[in-house]
Parts: C-alpha cells; structure tokens; sequence
C-alpha cells in the first residue's frame, strides 16, 4: 500500500496516543526506567532503559527533579511508537507539558521525522501533523533550579571516528570523568578502553525496544527514521545529573546542519544539528534545570578535519566502525556496500589511501561498481544526498579530488569511482584548504575551542 494513503487511513482509524505512565525504579544493579504508551485499539507499548550502577555514585532518584527528567525522556522515546500510525492527536497523562514546551516537541518531532515523512511520501505541515494536549490540570512535579555542583565530563561514544577525535583531544580526567554508551558492543567497549578508560568510568546504558513494535514494522507499518541523537541528549543529561557531571561532550560536527534535499529542510542528522543543540540548551535551562551543559565539542569543524586528525590516531584504526547496516549481528563490521562505508572511506581517503584504507575496510571501495550510484549522490551529483550520517557535498569533493592529486603526482592509476568522477564532473576547487576552517558557532568554553584549535592550526 502506498504509505501515504495509509497515514492517512491510520490517522483517521487510530486517531489517539496515550503516554499513559512512566516509572524510575533502581536496585543495587542499576537504575530501571520504563514507559506505557497505548494507541487504542493497536497496541500498548513498554520500551525500558536500565543504567548499570557499577562503582559509581549516583544520586538519589527519588526527587521531583529525577522524575521530571526521567518524564522528559518519555517524551522523546514516544516518537519511536507514535510513528507506526502517527495519530493525530497525543495525549499525555502523566505529567504536564506548556505551550512552549509543546511547541518545542513538536518541532523535534516534525524535523526529526523529516526523513520518514519524505521517504514515505507523506505530505503534512509542523502545524497539522499533531496536535499535543494534557490530561492534567497542571505539572505535578514540583522541581525547582537544581544548585548542586557540578564538573567534569561525559563523552557519549557511537564507535565511530567522531568520538575516537573527541576522546583524544578533550582533555578529561581518566580518574573521574566518564564515557557512555548505549546498547554496548565490543567495538565501542574497546574505544573506550583505547582511550584509557576502565569499566568503571564507561556507562552503559541498554535501551530495549518493545517487541510489539518490532512486530509492527514486520506487518507494515509507518517505520523509518527516529531522531536518536534527541534521546540521547536527554538520557545523557539525566545521567549527568545524577553523577553530578558539568558537561556532556558530543562529537557531531558543522557537517550535520547540511539538508539531505536540495531547498528543503529534511536532514537525517537533524537531532546532531546546531539548531537541536540550541533548542535543548534553552529547553532544558528552563525545565530541566540541573547544572548540566549540553554541546559537541567538534561543532567547529567539518568532517575532513575530523578525518585528518583521526587519521594520526592509528590505535583506533582496526577497532572503529561506523557502519549502521553491520551493527546489526552480534560482531560489528564494514558492510562496504552503503553509503555510510563509502563516505567514510572517502573521506578518510586523502590521508590512508590506499593500503591503510583496504586494511581497514577489508578492500578497495573506490574499486566497487556497485557504489558508483551512492558515490555520485555523495558529490551532489544525484538527485537527493544519501540518507544517512555521511557528510557535506563540498566535503566529498574536496576529498576525491585531493585522492586523484595525490594518485596522480605518484603517477598511479585511478581506481574506477575516482576515474568516473574525474572524467564527469571534473576536480574540485581546492584553492582553499577546508581542513583549515573553524566554525564560531558553537558552545565551547574557552578553554575548549583552546584545546581543539591546537588539533587545526
């Protein structure tokens, strides 16, 4: 069935969501959240976080500001079930959300359901895609600004290059500071490990999908896109909070601003954007209220950048993975078949072509005819730019042109992608050397721009 005609045949048969309850639960192990939602006449859905307690001293969750945050989170983790049939209406009747708070989701969740709204072909507006109402009166948590002191970091890892960057140039205290992890696997396990960090100063965090959507999905339902990174900023905040850490360090750069389609606002990175940084800066100063402060330490540089300082940190080299279609068995691996793989090669292509590169991706990705597709939509050349965390067309270009320049003053030959871009789309302009800007806009402290500008100039 034509996705289209069935959101509106959900909609119109499905036309409510319950966020019924939430409950914050701990023992010696860990610390349990877990939610109900209910489209009636569907399915009820219970989705769970734990957060492994291991050494490490968290406060008290029985507060009213532990069960605003742990409320908050329901909040974003609803959009993962809501999708299935996007009800127009939600309905919530466990907490209290104001004008300015409903304004702030609905923006998360327009944009952040960009790409499933695009991909499925659905045609709706930020206004009339869902409306927001309360079953309560007023806000039954009464929280006030949290004064506790703070410091110190948190540095969520994905296993990727990004964070490997961010771990190696923020300068954290091995002793006290943490990095966190949800759904854990060997790969980013041992990242942080690389880094210097024991058990103890990883916190894991395992995210369970309720099967009943799974299920769903199989039947075909509305599935696609969910803005995870949002999830992860207010999961990672409520854990600040409880640990009493002053920063969490993300790592996504300038390049996650950049739109997947031409002329319109429909970015698959939209919950790593500036824009969703700034948003849930201001959104969680006035109700969250914890000394926590939410930023990505690489906003101010582009993904090349990234990938040349990345390329010194040779340690990581065999272990880091990025690639979203092998995460899903239980070892993680290069499927070299996407788009993601192939961004990644490419833009680390400049710096370890060839022989580091084939090490570490197991073969010669610019050799694949199979991607040719995916590489042309990675310069901008197709129709849309590829739906996933790859980065800007200028970055892609600079990087295959800097390959060929390189091939060619070692009089080699061109492997068959590199040899059709030349041939197609000429060389890039690279008069300017992108690895050497640096983005202002940005939330880094002094001290930090200090820290990272020593990695660019």
């Amino acid at each position: 069935m034509d996705k289209s005609v069935q959101f509106n045949e959900y909609r119109n048969k499905f036309n409510e969501f319950y966020y019924n309850s939430f409950s914050l639960t701990e023992d010696s192990e860990a610390i349990y959240l877990e939610y109900n939602f209910e489209i009636p006449g569907l399915s009820n859905f219970t989705p769970k976080l734990r957060i492994m307690k291991k050494n490490m001293s968290f406060k008290s969750i029985n507060t009213a500001e532990a069960k605003n945050m742990a409320f908050n989170i329901g909040m974003i983790e609803l959009i993962s079930y809501w999708k299935c049939a996007c009800p127009p209406k939600i309905i919530v009747k466990c907490g209290y959300v104001d004008e300015e708070q409903i304004k702030f989701w609905k923006k998360i969740y327009f944009h952040g359901l960009g790409e499933l709204f695009f991909t499925n072909n659905i045609k709706t507006t930020m206004e009339e895609f869902v409306t927001i109402e309360n079953a309560l009166d007023k806000n039954e948590f009464e929280y006030e600004e949290i004064s506790d002191e703070s410091n110190g970091y948190i540095v969520p890892i994905g296993g990727g290059k990004d964070s490997c960057v961010t771990l190696e140039t923020l300068k954290i205290n091995k002793e006290s500071d943490y990095s966190l992890i949800i759904n854990p696997k060997p790969v980013t396990l041992k990242c942080a490990e690389l880094a210097g960090l024991d058990s103890n100063h990883i916190i894991e965090i395992y995210r369970t999908i309720d099967k009943r959507l799974i299920d769903l999905n199989a039947e075909g339902f509305i599935n696609g896109h969910t803005p995870f990174s949002a999830m992860l900023a207010f999961v990672s905040y409520f854990t600040a909070y409880l640990l009493s850490k002053k920063y969490i360090a993300l790592s996504n750069e300038n390049s996650a601003n950049e739109s997947n389609v031409v002329g319109e606002k429909i970015n698959h990175q939209y919950s790593k954007s500036f824009e969703f940084e700034a948003d849930f800066g201001k959104y969680a100063s006035k109700y969250l209220k914890a000394p926590v402060k939410y930023f990505s330490f690489l906003r101010p540089l582009n993904e090349l950048q990234i990938a040349k300082i990345f390329s010194k940190h040779e340690k990581y080299h065999p272990v880091f993975k990025s690639c979203n279609v092998g995460s899903k068995g239980a070892e993680w691996k290069w499927c070299c078949d996407c788009a993601k793989c192939l961004f990644a090669y490419t833009i680390l292509s400049p710096f370890l072509y060839k022989e580091k590169l084939v090490n570490i991706f197991g073969e010669d990705l610019f050799e694949k005819e199979s991607l040719l597709k995916t590489f042309i939509e990675l310069t901008g050349n197709g129709e849309v730019k590829p739906f996933d965390c790859v980065g800007t067309f200028e970055e892609v270009n600079f990087a295959a042109t800097k390959t060929i320049m390189n091939l060619e003053e070692q009089s080699k030959d061109l492997p068959l992608l590199l040899k059709y871009y030349k041939d197609n789309f000429g060389l890039a302009d690279t008069t300017e050397d992108i690895t050497k800007r640096y983005n202002d806009e940005n939330n880094l402290t002094d001290e930090q721009n200090d820290m990272l500008r020593k990695e660019v100039f």
